[in-house]
Protein backbone atom coordinates (compact mmCIF):
# COMPACT_ATOMS: atom_id res chain seq x y z
CA UNK A 1 0.00 0.00 0.00
CA UNK A 2 2.70 2.63 0.97
CA UNK A 3 4.77 1.33 -2.42
CA UNK A 4 1.92 2.28 -4.26
CA UNK A 5 0.61 5.16 -2.93
CA UNK A 6 4.43 6.88 -3.43
CA UNK A 7 3.79 6.23 -6.94
CA UNK A 8 0.80 7.87 -7.01
CA UNK A 9 1.86 10.82 -5.63
CA UNK A 10 5.22 11.17 -7.32
CA UNK A 11 3.88 10.01 -10.78
CA UNK A 12 0.28 11.92 -10.76
CA UNK A 13 -1.58 14.39 -9.17
CA UNK A 14 -4.75 13.36 -6.94
CA UNK A 15 -6.91 16.53 -7.42
CA UNK A 16 -10.08 15.41 -6.07
CA UNK A 17 -12.08 12.47 -4.50
CA UNK A 18 -12.21 10.50 -7.77
CA UNK A 19 -8.57 9.88 -8.13
CA UNK A 20 -8.41 8.23 -4.51
CA UNK A 21 -11.51 5.85 -5.10
CA UNK A 22 -9.57 4.76 -8.42
CA UNK A 23 -6.37 4.59 -6.32
CA UNK A 24 -8.15 2.24 -3.68
CA UNK A 25 -9.69 -0.33 -6.31
CA UNK A 26 -6.96 -0.51 -8.55
CA UNK A 27 -4.81 -1.18 -5.38
CA UNK A 28 -7.28 -3.93 -4.15
CA UNK A 29 -7.17 -5.54 -7.52
CA UNK A 30 -3.62 -5.86 -7.22
CA UNK A 31 -3.77 -6.69 -3.19
CA UNK A 32 -6.22 -9.40 -4.02
CA UNK A 33 -5.32 -11.96 -6.32
CA UNK A 34 -1.99 -12.10 -4.61
CA UNK A 35 -3.13 -12.56 -1.04
CA UNK A 36 -5.68 -15.32 -2.17
CA UNK A 37 -2.56 -17.05 -4.12
CA UNK A 38 -0.03 -17.02 -1.59
CA UNK A 39 -2.88 -17.70 1.12
CA UNK A 40 -3.62 -21.04 -0.95
CA UNK A 41 -0.39 -22.25 -1.16
CA UNK A 42 0.55 -21.74 2.02
CA UNK A 43 -2.69 -23.29 3.30
CA UNK A 44 -1.99 -26.98 0.93
CA UNK A 45 1.54 -26.66 2.30
CA UNK A 46 1.33 -26.38 5.53
CA UNK A 47 -1.20 -29.63 5.45
CA UNK A 48 0.99 -31.52 2.92
CA UNK A 49 4.03 -31.05 5.31
CA UNK A 50 2.42 -31.30 8.95
CA UNK A 51 0.85 -34.79 7.45
CA UNK A 52 4.29 -36.16 5.13
CA UNK A 53 6.56 -35.62 8.17
CA UNK A 54 4.65 -37.87 10.53
CA UNK A 55 4.85 -40.15 7.86
CA UNK A 56 8.31 -40.34 7.02
CA UNK A 57 9.00 -40.28 10.97
CA UNK A 58 6.72 -43.39 11.01
CA UNK A 59 5.27 -41.67 13.59
CA UNK A 60 1.30 -41.85 12.26
CA UNK A 61 1.29 -45.64 12.71
CA UNK A 62 1.57 -44.53 16.21
CA UNK A 63 -0.77 -42.01 16.01
CA UNK A 64 -3.45 -44.64 15.00
CA UNK A 65 -3.03 -46.60 17.82
CA UNK A 66 -4.60 -43.88 19.85
CA UNK A 67 -7.74 -43.37 21.07
CA UNK A 68 -8.52 -41.17 18.39
CA UNK A 69 -11.10 -41.91 15.94
CA UNK A 70 -10.74 -41.25 12.12
CA UNK A 71 -12.45 -38.08 11.61
CA UNK A 72 -10.34 -36.59 15.19
CA UNK A 73 -6.65 -37.06 13.14
CA UNK A 74 -7.75 -36.36 10.17
CA UNK A 75 -10.20 -33.13 11.03
CA UNK A 76 -7.62 -32.57 13.76
CA UNK A 77 -4.25 -32.35 11.25
CA UNK A 78 -6.41 -30.30 8.99
CA UNK A 79 -7.70 -27.90 11.36
CA UNK A 80 -4.31 -27.54 13.53
CA UNK A 81 -2.60 -27.21 10.45
CA UNK A 82 -4.79 -24.21 8.60
CA UNK A 83 -5.17 -22.19 11.73
CA UNK A 84 -1.46 -20.29 11.36
CA UNK A 85 -2.50 -19.69 8.09
CA UNK A 86 -6.09 -18.28 8.96
CA UNK A 87 -4.55 -16.29 11.79
CA UNK A 88 -2.38 -14.92 9.23
CA UNK A 89 -5.03 -13.99 6.75
CA UNK A 90 -6.88 -12.51 9.61
CA UNK A 91 -4.46 -10.12 10.87
CA UNK A 92 -3.94 -8.68 7.43
CA UNK A 93 -8.05 -7.89 7.34
CA UNK A 94 -7.87 -4.68 9.72
CA UNK A 95 -4.74 -3.34 7.14
CA UNK A 96 -6.79 -3.91 3.80
CA UNK A 97 -9.88 -2.98 5.36
CA UNK A 98 -7.72 0.57 5.15
CA UNK A 99 -8.42 0.90 1.76
CA UNK A 100 -11.98 1.36 2.41
CA UNK A 101 -10.90 4.96 3.36
CA UNK A 102 -10.04 5.79 0.18
CA UNK A 103 -13.13 5.43 -1.19
CA UNK A 104 -14.01 3.01 -4.50
CA UNK A 105 -14.28 -0.02 -2.67
CA UNK A 106 -17.12 -1.17 0.46
CA UNK A 107 -16.99 -3.10 2.98
CA UNK A 108 -18.74 -5.88 1.36
CA UNK A 109 -16.46 -6.54 -1.22
CA UNK A 110 -13.39 -6.61 1.13
CA UNK A 111 -15.31 -9.09 2.87
CA UNK A 112 -16.54 -11.38 0.08
CA UNK A 113 -12.93 -11.16 -1.30
CA UNK A 114 -11.75 -13.09 2.25
CA UNK A 115 -14.47 -15.42 3.02
CA UNK A 116 -13.27 -16.59 -0.54
CA UNK A 117 -9.90 -16.78 -0.14
CA UNK A 118 -10.79 -18.65 3.46
CA UNK A 119 -12.49 -21.34 1.39
CA UNK A 120 -10.32 -21.60 -1.08
CA UNK A 121 -7.58 -22.37 1.54
CA UNK A 122 -9.85 -24.69 3.11
CA UNK A 123 -10.10 -26.62 0.21
CA UNK A 124 -6.28 -26.45 -0.64
CA UNK A 125 -5.34 -27.37 2.59
CA UNK A 126 -8.55 -30.26 2.23
CA UNK A 127 -6.41 -31.36 -0.90
CA UNK A 128 -3.30 -31.56 0.42
CA UNK A 129 -4.31 -33.53 3.25
CA UNK A 130 -5.91 -36.02 1.05
CA UNK A 131 -2.63 -36.44 -0.63
CA UNK A 132 -0.40 -36.35 2.08
CA UNK A 133 -2.75 -39.64 3.62
CA UNK A 134 -3.09 -40.92 0.31
CA UNK A 135 1.04 -41.02 -0.91
CA UNK A 136 4.00 -42.21 0.71
CA UNK A 137 6.45 -39.77 0.16
CA UNK A 138 6.66 -36.00 0.75
CA UNK A 139 7.62 -34.74 -2.76
CA UNK A 140 4.47 -36.81 -4.22
CA UNK A 141 1.97 -35.04 -1.93
CA UNK A 142 3.67 -32.01 -2.69
CA UNK A 143 3.22 -32.59 -6.60
CA UNK A 144 0.22 -33.74 -7.22
CA UNK A 145 -1.34 -30.76 -4.90
CA UNK A 146 0.59 -28.49 -7.11
CA UNK A 147 -0.99 -29.73 -10.27
CA UNK A 148 -4.15 -30.91 -9.26
CA UNK A 149 -4.70 -27.04 -7.79
CA UNK A 150 -2.91 -25.85 -11.39
CA UNK A 151 -4.89 -27.58 -13.22
CA UNK A 152 -8.47 -26.55 -11.78
CA UNK A 153 -7.98 -23.14 -11.94
CA UNK A 154 -6.04 -23.46 -15.49
CA UNK A 155 -9.60 -25.59 -16.49
CA UNK A 156 -12.00 -23.10 -15.24
CA UNK A 157 -10.23 -20.17 -16.70
CA UNK A 158 -9.81 -22.01 -20.34
CA UNK A 159 -13.68 -23.03 -20.10
CA UNK A 160 -14.50 -19.25 -19.21
CA UNK A 161 -12.34 -18.07 -22.12
CA UNK A 162 -13.46 -20.16 -25.08
CA UNK A 163 -16.71 -21.34 -24.19
CA UNK A 164 -18.02 -18.60 -22.11
CA UNK A 165 -21.55 -17.99 -23.66
CA UNK A 166 -22.05 -21.37 -23.84
CA UNK A 167 -25.32 -22.90 -21.33
CA UNK A 168 -24.63 -25.96 -19.63
CA UNK A 169 -28.11 -27.05 -17.87
CA UNK A 170 -29.25 -23.67 -18.87
CA UNK A 171 -26.11 -21.79 -17.06
CA UNK A 172 -23.48 -19.77 -19.02
CA UNK A 173 -19.76 -21.79 -18.43
CA UNK A 174 -18.75 -17.79 -17.08
CA UNK A 175 -21.50 -18.88 -14.33
CA UNK A 176 -19.68 -21.79 -13.78
CA UNK A 177 -15.92 -20.90 -13.60
CA UNK A 178 -16.96 -17.96 -10.94
CA UNK A 179 -18.78 -20.59 -8.67
CA UNK A 180 -15.63 -22.86 -9.22
CA UNK A 181 -12.32 -20.64 -9.32
CA UNK A 182 -11.72 -18.53 -6.57
CA UNK A 183 -9.79 -16.45 -8.83
CA UNK A 184 -12.94 -15.77 -11.04
CA UNK A 185 -14.91 -15.25 -8.23
CA UNK A 186 -12.59 -12.69 -6.85
CA UNK A 187 -12.35 -10.97 -10.06
CA UNK A 188 -15.93 -10.67 -10.08
CA UNK A 189 -16.24 -9.34 -6.59
CA UNK A 190 -13.90 -6.47 -7.94
CA UNK A 191 -15.66 -5.84 -10.91
CA UNK A 192 -19.07 -6.24 -9.65
CA UNK A 193 -20.43 -3.00 -8.68
CA UNK A 194 -23.85 -3.92 -7.18
CA UNK A 195 -21.62 -4.89 -3.71
CA UNK A 196 -21.30 -1.31 -3.26
CA UNK A 197 -24.96 -1.18 -2.98
CA UNK A 198 -26.94 -2.76 0.21
CA UNK A 199 -26.90 -6.31 -2.08
CA UNK A 200 -28.36 -9.24 0.27
CA UNK A 201 -26.23 -12.18 -1.06
CA UNK A 202 -24.21 -11.78 -3.65
CA UNK A 203 -23.45 -14.28 -6.30
CA UNK A 204 -19.64 -14.90 -5.83
CA UNK A 205 -20.31 -16.68 -2.50
CA UNK A 206 -21.56 -19.66 -4.68
CA UNK A 207 -17.81 -20.68 -4.60
CA UNK A 208 -18.00 -20.37 -0.88
CA UNK A 209 -20.44 -22.93 -1.15
CA UNK A 210 -18.92 -25.10 -4.07
CA UNK A 211 -15.58 -24.94 -1.81
CA UNK A 212 -17.40 -25.99 1.28
CA UNK A 213 -18.61 -29.22 -1.02
CA UNK A 214 -16.03 -29.98 -2.22
CA UNK A 215 -13.68 -29.74 1.29
CA UNK A 216 -16.10 -32.05 2.36
CA UNK A 217 -15.92 -34.78 -0.06
CA UNK A 218 -12.14 -34.84 0.16
CA UNK A 219 -12.04 -34.90 3.79
CA UNK A 220 -14.99 -37.90 4.01
CA UNK A 221 -12.85 -40.03 1.44
CA UNK A 222 -9.51 -39.37 4.05
CA UNK A 223 -11.09 -40.12 6.86
CA UNK A 224 -12.71 -42.92 5.25
CA UNK A 225 -9.67 -44.59 3.88
CA UNK A 226 -6.92 -43.61 6.62
CA UNK A 227 -5.98 -46.68 8.24
CA UNK A 228 -6.44 -48.68 4.49
CA UNK A 229 -3.50 -45.94 3.29
CA UNK A 230 -1.42 -45.58 6.41
CA UNK A 231 -1.48 -49.24 7.97
CA UNK A 232 2.18 -49.76 8.39
CA UNK A 233 2.52 -52.68 6.34
CA UNK A 234 5.42 -52.24 5.57
CA UNK A 235 7.30 -51.19 8.78
CA UNK A 236 7.95 -55.17 9.40
CA UNK A 237 8.31 -56.63 5.96
CA UNK A 238 7.57 -60.62 6.02
CA UNK A 239 10.02 -63.15 3.94
CA UNK A 240 7.09 -65.31 1.42
CA UNK A 241 9.23 -67.85 1.22
CA UNK A 242 10.05 -68.66 5.02
CA UNK A 243 9.19 -71.81 5.95
CA UNK A 244 5.55 -72.16 8.74
CA UNK A 245 5.81 -72.09 11.93
CA UNK A 246 6.44 -75.97 13.49
CA UNK A 247 3.69 -77.25 15.94
CA UNK A 248 4.96 -77.23 19.56
CA UNK A 249 4.52 -80.93 19.63
CA UNK A 250 7.53 -81.35 16.84
CA UNK A 251 10.56 -82.92 17.68
CA UNK A 252 13.34 -80.79 17.91
CA UNK A 253 15.56 -82.35 14.74
CA UNK A 254 12.97 -81.55 12.96
CA UNK A 255 13.15 -78.05 13.99
CA UNK A 256 16.65 -78.05 13.43
CA UNK A 257 16.60 -79.49 10.28
CA UNK A 258 14.53 -76.97 8.82
CA UNK A 259 16.31 -74.28 10.16
CA UNK A 260 18.92 -75.42 8.05
CA UNK A 261 17.21 -75.99 4.98
CA UNK A 262 16.24 -72.21 5.61
CA UNK A 263 19.70 -70.78 6.75
CA UNK A 264 21.44 -69.05 3.95
CA UNK A 265 25.30 -68.88 4.11
CA UNK A 266 26.59 -65.23 3.41
CA UNK A 267 29.87 -66.50 1.81
CA UNK A 268 28.02 -68.88 -0.49
CA UNK A 269 26.83 -66.96 -3.40
CA UNK A 270 24.23 -68.66 -5.37
CA UNK A 271 25.15 -68.55 -9.67
CA UNK A 272 21.55 -68.02 -10.59
CA UNK A 273 20.79 -64.56 -7.99
CA UNK A 274 22.15 -61.01 -9.37
CA UNK A 275 22.89 -58.48 -7.36
CA UNK A 276 23.33 -54.70 -8.96
CA UNK A 277 26.47 -52.57 -9.34
CA UNK A 278 26.63 -49.83 -7.54
CA UNK A 279 28.47 -47.09 -8.42
CA UNK A 280 31.47 -44.71 -7.67
CA UNK A 281 29.05 -42.27 -6.19
CA UNK A 282 26.32 -44.20 -4.32
CA UNK A 283 24.43 -41.24 -4.25
CA UNK A 284 23.74 -40.84 -7.68
CA UNK A 285 23.01 -44.49 -7.98
CA UNK A 286 20.65 -44.28 -5.06
CA UNK A 287 18.60 -41.37 -7.13
CA UNK A 288 18.70 -42.79 -10.73
CA UNK A 289 18.63 -46.67 -10.08
CA UNK A 290 16.11 -47.10 -7.03
CA UNK A 291 12.82 -45.80 -6.59
CA UNK A 292 14.28 -43.42 -3.84
CA UNK A 293 11.14 -41.67 -3.90
CA UNK A 294 8.46 -44.13 -4.20
CA UNK A 295 6.69 -46.22 -6.92
CA UNK A 296 4.00 -44.24 -7.17
CA UNK A 297 5.86 -41.56 -8.66
CA UNK A 298 4.70 -42.38 -11.97
CA UNK A 299 1.16 -40.56 -11.14
CA UNK A 300 3.39 -37.87 -10.50
CA UNK A 301 4.74 -37.68 -13.87
CA UNK A 302 1.53 -38.84 -15.78
CA UNK A 303 -0.74 -35.98 -14.51
CA UNK A 304 2.35 -33.26 -15.23
CA UNK A 305 2.41 -34.52 -18.62
CA UNK A 306 -1.93 -33.85 -18.74
CA UNK A 307 -0.72 -30.53 -17.82
CA UNK A 308 1.69 -30.39 -20.66
CA UNK A 309 -0.78 -30.79 -23.39
CA UNK A 310 -3.24 -28.83 -21.44
CA UNK A 311 -0.67 -25.85 -22.06
CA UNK A 312 -0.10 -27.14 -25.71
CA UNK A 313 -3.76 -26.79 -26.61
CA UNK A 314 -3.47 -23.04 -25.19
CA UNK A 315 -0.48 -21.92 -27.05
CA UNK A 316 -2.04 -23.83 -30.11
CA UNK A 317 -5.35 -21.71 -29.92
CA UNK A 318 -3.59 -18.69 -28.28
CA UNK A 319 -0.34 -18.17 -30.43
CA UNK A 320 -0.88 -19.61 -33.39
CA UNK A 321 -2.44 -16.61 -35.49
CA UNK A 322 0.97 -14.99 -35.78
CA UNK A 323 4.04 -14.09 -33.60
CA UNK A 324 2.63 -12.54 -30.64
CA UNK A 325 6.02 -10.88 -28.95
CA UNK A 326 6.35 -8.81 -32.18
CA UNK A 327 4.88 -5.35 -32.08
CA UNK A 328 2.00 -3.70 -32.27
CA UNK A 329 0.52 -6.65 -29.77
CA UNK A 330 -2.66 -4.69 -28.15
CA UNK A 331 -1.81 -5.99 -24.32
CA UNK A 332 1.86 -5.22 -22.58
CA UNK A 333 2.19 -9.04 -21.46
CA UNK A 334 2.68 -10.94 -24.89
CA UNK A 335 0.05 -13.93 -25.48
CA UNK A 336 2.40 -16.94 -25.16
CA UNK A 337 3.71 -15.71 -22.18
CA UNK A 338 0.64 -15.75 -20.34
CA UNK A 339 0.28 -19.64 -21.12
CA UNK A 340 3.86 -20.32 -21.12
CA UNK A 341 4.31 -18.37 -17.29
CA UNK A 342 2.06 -20.58 -15.27
CA UNK A 343 3.61 -24.01 -15.97
CA UNK A 344 7.09 -22.70 -15.95
CA UNK A 345 6.26 -21.29 -12.29
CA UNK A 346 4.72 -24.96 -11.42
CA UNK A 347 7.56 -26.51 -12.95
CA UNK A 348 10.11 -24.44 -11.00
CA UNK A 349 7.98 -25.31 -7.88
CA UNK A 350 7.88 -29.20 -8.32
CA UNK A 351 11.54 -29.85 -8.90
CA UNK A 352 12.47 -26.86 -5.96
CA UNK A 353 10.59 -29.49 -3.74
CA UNK A 354 11.82 -32.62 -4.73
CA UNK A 355 15.42 -31.04 -4.08
CA UNK A 356 14.54 -30.35 -0.56
CA UNK A 357 12.42 -33.32 0.20
CA UNK A 358 15.26 -35.67 -1.35
CA UNK A 359 17.51 -34.03 1.88
CA UNK A 360 14.66 -34.30 4.45
CA UNK A 361 12.99 -37.53 3.63
CA UNK A 362 17.03 -38.86 4.42
CA UNK A 363 17.37 -36.43 7.58
CA UNK A 364 13.61 -37.62 9.03
CA UNK A 365 14.44 -41.33 8.53
CA UNK A 366 17.74 -40.99 9.76
CA UNK A 367 19.53 -41.98 6.57
CA UNK A 368 21.17 -38.93 6.49
CA UNK A 369 23.33 -39.69 10.22
CA UNK A 370 24.57 -42.64 8.55
CA UNK A 371 26.43 -40.46 5.68
CA UNK A 372 27.81 -38.99 8.59
CA UNK A 373 30.17 -42.32 9.45
CA UNK A 374 31.29 -42.76 5.70
CA UNK A 375 33.83 -41.60 3.73
CA UNK A 376 31.50 -39.73 1.18
CA UNK A 377 32.86 -36.94 0.03
CA UNK A 378 30.69 -33.38 -0.22
CA UNK A 379 31.50 -33.55 -4.35
CA UNK A 380 29.86 -36.89 -4.37
CA UNK A 381 26.77 -35.90 -2.12
CA UNK A 382 26.29 -32.31 -3.44
CA UNK A 383 26.60 -33.34 -7.14
CA UNK A 384 25.12 -37.08 -6.89
CA UNK A 385 22.31 -34.97 -5.13
CA UNK A 386 21.90 -32.25 -7.74
CA UNK A 387 22.19 -34.73 -10.66
CA UNK A 388 19.88 -37.40 -9.50
CA UNK A 389 16.89 -34.63 -8.87
CA UNK A 390 17.38 -33.29 -12.47
CA UNK A 391 17.09 -36.90 -13.51
CA UNK A 392 14.19 -38.29 -11.32
CA UNK A 393 12.74 -34.35 -12.73
CA UNK A 394 13.65 -34.59 -16.24
CA UNK A 395 10.14 -34.13 -17.18
CA UNK A 396 9.82 -30.82 -15.31
CA UNK A 397 12.96 -29.84 -16.87
CA UNK A 398 12.71 -31.08 -20.75
CA UNK A 399 8.76 -30.80 -21.34
CA UNK A 400 8.68 -27.05 -20.63
CA UNK A 401 12.03 -26.28 -22.95
CA UNK A 402 10.01 -28.57 -25.70
CA UNK A 403 6.68 -25.83 -25.07
CA UNK A 404 9.10 -22.90 -26.22
CA UNK A 405 10.17 -25.02 -29.27
CA UNK A 406 6.64 -25.45 -30.25
CA UNK A 407 5.63 -21.85 -29.26
CA UNK A 408 8.83 -21.04 -31.94
CA UNK A 409 7.23 -23.75 -34.40
CA UNK A 410 4.05 -22.02 -34.33
CA UNK A 411 5.42 -18.81 -34.65
CA UNK A 412 4.99 -18.04 -30.93
CA UNK A 413 8.66 -16.52 -30.63
CA UNK A 414 11.66 -15.78 -32.56
CA UNK A 415 15.07 -18.27 -32.34
CA UNK A 416 17.31 -15.37 -30.41
CA UNK A 417 14.41 -15.38 -27.59
CA UNK A 418 14.09 -18.79 -27.84
CA UNK A 419 17.83 -19.90 -27.45
CA UNK A 420 17.22 -16.83 -24.70
CA UNK A 421 14.30 -19.10 -23.17
CA UNK A 422 16.08 -22.53 -22.90
CA UNK A 423 19.43 -21.47 -21.62
CA UNK A 424 17.38 -19.13 -19.05
CA UNK A 425 15.30 -21.85 -17.70
CA UNK A 426 17.90 -24.06 -17.67
CA UNK A 427 19.91 -21.81 -15.78
CA UNK A 428 16.69 -21.22 -13.21
CA UNK A 429 16.20 -25.64 -12.68
CA UNK A 430 19.99 -25.38 -11.21
CA UNK A 431 19.62 -22.72 -9.08
CA UNK A 432 15.72 -24.41 -7.95
CA UNK A 433 17.41 -27.37 -6.95
CA UNK A 434 20.68 -25.97 -5.49
CA UNK A 435 18.39 -23.85 -3.51
CA UNK A 436 16.04 -26.67 -2.10
CA UNK A 437 19.49 -28.47 -1.42
CA UNK A 438 20.43 -25.66 0.87
CA UNK A 439 17.54 -25.21 2.90
CA UNK A 440 17.22 -29.23 3.34
CA UNK A 441 21.26 -29.18 4.79
CA UNK A 442 20.59 -25.65 6.76
CA UNK A 443 17.46 -26.38 8.26
CA UNK A 444 16.80 -29.51 10.83
CA UNK A 445 12.94 -29.56 11.03
CA UNK A 446 11.45 -30.83 7.62
CA UNK A 447 8.36 -28.10 7.38
CA UNK A 448 10.83 -25.21 7.93
CA UNK A 449 12.91 -26.68 4.95
CA UNK A 450 10.25 -26.70 2.46
CA UNK A 451 8.40 -24.03 3.52
CA UNK A 452 11.67 -21.40 3.34
CA UNK A 453 12.60 -23.28 0.12
CA UNK A 454 9.26 -23.45 -1.67
CA UNK A 455 8.63 -19.76 -0.08
CA UNK A 456 12.20 -18.25 -1.65
CA UNK A 457 10.59 -19.06 -4.70
CA UNK A 458 7.14 -18.23 -4.49
CA UNK A 459 8.30 -14.43 -3.53
CA UNK A 460 11.14 -14.23 -6.16
CA UNK A 461 7.81 -15.18 -9.36
CA UNK A 462 5.19 -13.80 -7.64
CA UNK A 463 6.04 -11.03 -5.27
CA UNK A 464 8.39 -9.20 -7.77
CA UNK A 465 5.65 -9.42 -10.48
CA UNK A 466 3.13 -7.70 -8.01
CA UNK A 467 5.31 -5.10 -7.73
CA UNK A 468 5.31 -4.81 -11.97
CA UNK A 469 1.60 -5.00 -12.07
CA UNK A 470 1.18 -1.75 -9.22
CA UNK A 471 3.84 -0.32 -11.85
CA UNK A 472 1.83 -0.81 -14.98
CA UNK A 473 -1.61 -0.31 -13.13
CA UNK A 474 -0.71 3.60 -11.71
CA UNK A 475 2.01 4.67 -13.86
CA UNK A 476 3.79 4.28 -17.27
CA UNK A 477 6.72 6.04 -16.29
CA UNK A 478 9.57 3.55 -15.28
CA UNK A 479 12.00 6.16 -14.55
CA UNK A 480 10.81 8.11 -11.59
CA UNK A 481 9.31 4.61 -9.83
CA UNK A 482 12.72 2.95 -8.52
CA UNK A 483 13.12 5.41 -6.00
CA UNK A 484 9.43 3.67 -3.89
CA UNK A 485 10.03 0.21 -5.57
CA UNK A 486 13.95 0.46 -3.59
CA UNK A 487 12.56 0.06 0.29
CA UNK A 488 10.45 -3.28 -0.77
CA UNK A 489 13.39 -4.47 -3.17
CA UNK A 490 16.06 -4.53 -0.09
CA UNK A 491 13.00 -5.24 2.19
CA UNK A 492 13.06 -8.44 0.04
CA UNK A 493 16.30 -9.08 -0.03
CA UNK A 494 17.22 -8.99 3.93
CA UNK A 495 14.19 -11.57 3.50
CA UNK A 496 16.28 -13.49 1.30
CA UNK A 497 19.34 -13.25 3.30
CA UNK A 498 17.61 -14.23 7.03
CA UNK A 499 15.86 -17.15 5.91
CA UNK A 500 19.06 -18.37 3.21
CA UNK A 501 21.83 -17.02 5.33
CA UNK A 502 21.24 -16.95 9.07
CA UNK A 503 22.29 -20.17 9.74
CA UNK A 504 25.15 -20.12 7.84
CA UNK A 505 26.35 -16.95 7.00
CA UNK A 506 28.10 -16.13 3.89
CA UNK A 507 29.29 -12.85 2.39
CA UNK A 508 28.60 -14.67 -1.16
CA UNK A 509 25.14 -15.55 0.26
CA UNK A 510 24.21 -11.70 1.30
CA UNK A 511 25.23 -10.40 -1.83
CA UNK A 512 23.30 -12.50 -3.93
CA UNK A 513 19.91 -11.86 -1.60
CA UNK A 514 20.53 -8.53 -2.05
CA UNK A 515 21.02 -8.57 -6.19
CA UNK A 516 18.36 -11.33 -6.46
CA UNK A 517 15.11 -9.52 -6.02
CA UNK A 518 16.85 -6.13 -7.96
CA UNK A 519 17.37 -8.43 -11.02
CA UNK A 520 14.53 -9.98 -11.20
CA UNK A 521 12.86 -6.81 -11.04
CA UNK A 522 14.63 -5.31 -13.76
CA UNK A 523 14.23 -8.61 -15.59
CA UNK A 524 10.60 -8.34 -15.85
CA UNK A 525 10.88 -4.68 -16.74
CA UNK A 526 12.99 -5.34 -19.68
CA UNK A 527 10.88 -8.06 -20.93
CA UNK A 528 7.46 -5.59 -20.85
CA UNK A 529 9.54 -3.08 -22.82
CA UNK A 530 10.66 -5.61 -25.31
CA UNK A 531 14.71 -5.63 -24.17
CA UNK A 532 15.56 -9.44 -24.36
CA UNK A 533 19.16 -10.34 -24.45
CA UNK A 534 18.66 -8.47 -21.26
CA UNK A 535 16.54 -10.19 -19.62
CA UNK A 536 18.65 -13.60 -20.39
CA UNK A 537 21.67 -11.44 -19.53
CA UNK A 538 20.58 -10.19 -15.97
CA UNK A 539 19.27 -13.40 -14.98
CA UNK A 540 21.72 -15.83 -16.17
CA UNK A 541 24.39 -13.59 -14.39
CA UNK A 542 22.28 -13.41 -11.06
CA UNK A 543 20.55 -16.84 -10.80
CA UNK A 544 24.00 -18.03 -11.53
CA UNK A 545 25.89 -16.29 -8.55
CA UNK A 546 23.22 -17.63 -6.58
CA UNK A 547 23.89 -20.90 -7.42
CA UNK A 548 27.80 -20.81 -6.89
CA UNK A 549 27.34 -18.49 -3.62
CA UNK A 550 25.24 -21.34 -2.05
CA UNK A 551 27.42 -24.42 -3.62
CA UNK A 552 30.63 -23.50 -2.43
CA UNK A 553 29.68 -23.05 1.01
CA UNK A 554 27.65 -27.00 0.71
CA UNK A 555 30.83 -28.16 -0.51
CA UNK A 556 33.65 -26.91 1.92
CA UNK A 557 31.45 -26.39 4.45
CA UNK A 558 29.45 -29.82 4.25
CA UNK A 559 31.12 -30.82 7.46
CA UNK A 560 29.78 -28.30 9.59
CA UNK A 561 26.26 -27.97 8.00
CA UNK A 562 25.70 -31.31 8.74
CA UNK A 563 27.19 -31.23 12.37
CA UNK A 564 30.36 -33.83 11.64
CA UNK A 565 32.41 -31.02 12.87
CA UNK A 566 32.48 -27.25 14.56
CA UNK A 567 34.79 -25.84 11.58
CA UNK A 568 37.77 -26.05 13.41
CA UNK A 569 36.85 -25.24 16.72
CA UNK A 570 37.58 -28.87 18.05
CA UNK A 571 39.40 -29.19 21.33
Amino acid sequence: MSTAWFIVVGTQEVRNTGDMARFGAILLQVVSPLQLAVMSFLAALACVSSIAQEKDRRTIVLLLLTRLSDHEVVLGKLVASLLPVCSMLLASLPVVGLITLFGGVSWQQVLTIYAIALAAMLAAGSLGTLFALWREKTFQALTMTAIVLTLWVSLWEAAAMFAGNELIAGVPVKELAMACSPFRATWSTLQNSTLMQSSPLPKELLFVVVAFVLSAILNAISIFNLRAWNTGRDAMPRNENAEPATEPGAKSADREERARAGHVDARVRNVNQTSRRVWDNPVLWREMCTWAYGRKVLIVRLAYILLFLLAVAGLWFTARPGPVVAGGQTSIVPQAARTLAPVLVVSLVIVNALAVTSITNERDGGALDLLLVTDLTPKEFIFGKLLGVAYVAKEMIVLPLLLGVFTFAIGGMTLANLIFLMLGLSVMNVFVITLGLHCGLNYANSRQAIGVSLGNVFFLCLGVVTLMLLMISFSGSFQVQYAPFLAFIVGGGVGIFVSLGIRNPSGAIGVASMVLPLATFFAVTSFLIGHWSDVFLVTSAAYGFAVAAMLVPALSGFDVALGRSRGGNEE
